[in-house]
């Protein structure tokens, strides 16, 4: 039996949002403090707050599902992973500009990880698309081309009519309201 959306619209689904952005920090958090504990060659406490962040980001995706914050309809789920795959290859592209910008400071150790990140968005970017590609149902080559909106904060593409969408629509991959959206020309 899906968990999927089961606390959406009740009484519960201001908590779990809670829960699931508190999670989402909690990893963030941890992995912070192995980079710390690393700093004082703690190498085994640093696995041990890897492996505790990994199951605060597993408990995230838990408490979204639950809540269901991300399309499960076949059509908005690979909606959402082309989407993915763009914003992922603009991540690289803007995190490798904020790399420069570091190291133009002095601050080389900083960008050296950064630039490792910038690879990884592509990687993700590649593997998003691989997916996408393999798997999502052919689209109808008669469909003419739809509108496509931008995220301004993270990049993430949506395809089609995005006054479609409620008010209160966010986007997927930042959590910024639909009003950062900017029309691709």
């Amino acid at each position: 039996m899906s968990i999927y959306g089961k606390t959406k619209g009740t009484e519960f689904e201001k908590q779990i949002n809670q829960l699931a952005t508190g999670e989402a920090m909690g990893g963030m958090m941890y992995y912070a403090m192995a980079r710390i504990a690393q700093d004082f060659g703690l190498e085994e406490v640093a696995k041990e707050f890897i492996g505790l962040g990994n199951q605060e980001v597993n408990h995230a995706g838990f408490y979204a599902t639950l809540n269901g914050k991300y399309p499960k309809d076949e059509k908005g789920f690979w909606k959402l992973v082309k989407g993915l795959s763009k914003a992922e290859y603009k991540g690289e592209y803007n995190i490798n500009k904020l790399a420069e910008s570091l190291r133009a400071q002095g601050l080389s150790e900083a960008a050296d990880s950064i630039e490792y990140f910038a690879l990884q968005e592509k990687h993700h970017g590649i593997k998003t698309e691989d997916i996408y590609n393999k798997y999502a149902p052919k689209e109808d080559e008669n469909n003419s081309k739809k509108p496509i909106y931008v995220c301004s904060v993270c990049g993430f593409e949506y395809e089609g009519n995005l006054d479609d969408e409620p008010a209160d629509y966010k986007c997927p991959i930042c959590g910024c309201a639909k009003g950062v959206f900017k029309k691709e020309e």
